[in-house]
């Protein structure tokens, strides 16, 4: 009897046991997005699902900021302790996160991925420009080119997209004209500064954040110009008034409603101006040129990032891997609007159509297309980019600031910032 009770007892042990080890199986993954929209999100949680089928027992919490907050809540998130085991991580951010030894170097995990051979080399370039680590591994390139509604520059007696930036003012007037039209998709509200900079820049003939010294281009006479030609823009009526708050499904839905015909926007603007118009309806064109013959389009970037405190960062990776993936990524750049990471991706039908023919004039054409990044290793920058330059570009547009008065502003601010950026890494 009793040896019957020690065997029903070590049995029922080892049942427990095991009932105790699957209740802890389980992984999860916590994950956040920040660049969210809702076919956006449900491709995420498609691939995620996909990768939580090939791998049972992993679990993937996926945390999703609304866009035009992100900034803000990410950062409450992080300095609270809940911290993601992956982040989605847009170029602006990683100097603040990255330099405060938040974010774990991908480079070994790279080393030994099994996809790592195709991987472009832009994607290693962009992810390691803070201390040489590839502290993100980007899923795709934002490159601006400029949207055109044929039908609207027809009834305004102009048959093709500008070229230069005094065509384009030349079309928003006469394109203004038009009884409830306007010429310009303006960008007032968040994630606007890109397009400010960039324009600046044209207007400038200069595609440098920086002077070898460390000064800021963004108050030199050019630039200063480029800000007050989109405040005059804004004030002459060739944009909508409400436009002094758009952010990027505003300046999209003022496009295809026909309410603005032109905008300058990446590839994922494309995504819903190709489901509301016709193709033969719209163009996309390169950037205009600046009075020195040249443009600026700025390139922009985004990608999965690894904190360091992860206690899962083997299934981490894993995860990060499958997503940036080639099928997975190609799948995504195209869903998303982005150029994807690999190399040969642009081999594919879909990069060869017509709609993406301005950026691949612009990417064929160094001479006159500059490519312009955004100098990801400040530290600050994301608060500068999300919040300060906002409010300081509604109050240009709003006769509250000169653009002179906001262009030193920002100078002095990122002057600053580099030269202590530069003594700080000085060789």
């Amino acid at each position: 009897m009793q040896k019957r009770m020690g065997t029903f007892l070590a049995g029922a042990m080892a049942a427990l046991a095991m009932t105790v080890s699957s209740a802890f199986a389980d992984t999860t993954i916590k994950m956040v997005e920040v660049i969210t929209s809702p076919p956006r999100t449900e491709l995420l949680k498609k691939q995620i699902a996909g990768f939580e089928q090939a791998n049972p027992g992993i679990k993937v919490e996926l945390v999703s900021l609304p866009w035009g907050q992100a900034f803000e809540k990410f950062l409450t998130m992080v300095q609270a302790g809940d911290t993601p085991d992956v982040v989605e991580m847009p170029e602006r951010w990683m100097g603040l996160y990255a330099n405060n030894g938040q974010l774990e170097d991908l480079g070994p995990y790279v080393a030994k991925w099994k996809d790592g051979g195709t991987l472009g080399e832009r994607a290693k370039q962009f992810g390691s420009v803070v201390d040489n680590k590839q502290y993100m591994i980007p899923y795709g390139y934002y490159v601006r080119a400029m949207f055109w509604n044929k039908k609207l520059f027809a009834e305004a007696g102009l048959k093709e997209a500008p070229k230069t930036l005094d065509e384009f003012m030349e079309a928003n007037k006469k394109i203004s004209a038009i009884k409830g039209k306007y010429g310009y998709c303006l960008r007032g509200g968040p994630g606007g500064f890109n397009g400010v900079q960039m324009f600046m820049n044209i207007a400038n003939g200069k595609g440098a954040y920086f002077n070898a010294d460390g000064t800021a281009t963004l108050n030199e006479p050019g630039s200063v110009k480029g800000l007050e030609m989109l405040a005059d823009i804004y004030k002459k009526g060739y944009a909508p008034k409400d436009s002094v708050s758009w952010g990027f499904n505003e300046i999209v839905t003022g496009f295809y409603s026909g309410t603005c015909a032109m905008l300058d926007q990446d590839p994922d603007a494309l995504i819903g101006i190709a489901e509301k118009m016709k193709p033969e309806d719209f163009g996309v064109a390169p950037m205009p040129t600046g009075p020195n013959g040249k443009s600026y389009p700025t390139l922009g970037y985004a990608g999965w990032a690894m904190f360091a405190n992860s206690k899962v960062k083997d299934d981490a990776w894993k995860l990060m891997g499958t997503l940036l993936a080639p099928a997975d990524n190609l799948e995504f750049a195209k869903n998303v609007g982005v150029l994807p990471i690999h190399n040969g991706a642009d081999k594919d039908p879909y990069f060869g159509s017509e709609s993406f023919k301005g950026w691949f004039q612009e990417l064929s054409d160094p001479k006159t297309f500059e490519f312009v990044t955004p100098p990801t290793h400040l530290e600050n920058l994301g608060n500068f980019y999300d919040s300060v330059s906002v409010k300081n570009f509604q109050e240009v547009l709003l006769g509250q600031k000169t653009a002179k008065q906001v262009a030193d502003e920002w100078s002095a601010f990122l002057t600053e910032q580099q030269q202590a950026w530069m003594a700080k890494n000085k060789k």
